[in-house]
């Protein structure tokens, strides 16, 4: 079964009708809110260039997982 998805309020306007695919491949600037320089600045401290390296990171992944624990407890 295919998965649809509204990326408009996601992803800046250049990047709504590209696959997911072609999202995790795509600069983090993509990303609706996310600045070139925010990028920059992501790149340089963590090695983060794509959306896929941001959602792969174990900093973000632990951060994400501390927040839900917190939210629903433990």
């Amino acid at each position: 079964m295919p998965v649809t998805a509204n990326l408009v309020k996601l992803v800046d306007k250049e990047y709504q009708d590209k696959s997911l695919a072609e999202l995790v491949d795509a600069p983090v600037a993509a990303l609706a809110g996310v600045s070139e320089r925010a990028a920059t600045h992501l790149k340089e401290a963590l090695g983060i260039k794509t959306i896929g390296d941001l959602g792969r990171s174990q900093y973000f992944r632990t951060a994400s997982a501390l927040v839900n624990l917190a939210e629903h407890g433990e």
